[in-house]
């Protein structure tokens, strides 16, 4: 489906309105969304499908993964919240794996970004450097 400017603006607007401090909001997007519907307004259709596409790039944004290769203490579970809040902000939605497969370190993914310090991840690097 084509999406208008005007719908793409609308929708943007919708989103900057359902954050608080930086972070979406799941409660307002949930009113914002039954209002949409109840008010129909023109290319309401268009709107709120452009508004859950930015919903959910925001809900890929802010969750991270973190595999390690062990189970990690409290002080480095600790550590590292501290660190990715730091740099991503409040509001990340951070879990913890073991991957035996990863044979030492971590890798951690934060929406697109991915931070391979993992043992297999650098063998694999060195393997395609030959």
């Amino acid at each position: 489906m084509k999406i208008n400017k005007q719908a793409r603006r609308d929708a943007k607007q919708l989103f900057r309105a359902c954050q608080s401090e930086g972070v979406l909001d799941e409660g307002r997007v949930r009113q914002t969304v039954q209002a949409v519907i109840a008010r129909k307004p023109r290319g309401y259709v268009a709107i709120l499908s452009h508004f859950e596409r930015l919903v959910k790039l925001d809900v890929e944004r802010r969750a991270a993964r973190v595999e390690s290769a062990v189970a990690l203490d409290a002080d480095a579970e600790r550590s590292l919240r501290e660190s990715l809040a730091r740099k991503y902000g409040p509001g990340l939605n951070i879990t913890f794996t073991q991957s035996p497969s990863l044979l030492g370190g971590l890798r951690i993914r934060v929406g697109s970004d991915v931070f391979d310090g993992s043992v297999a991840g650098r063998l694999g690097a060195l393997s395609e450097s030959f």
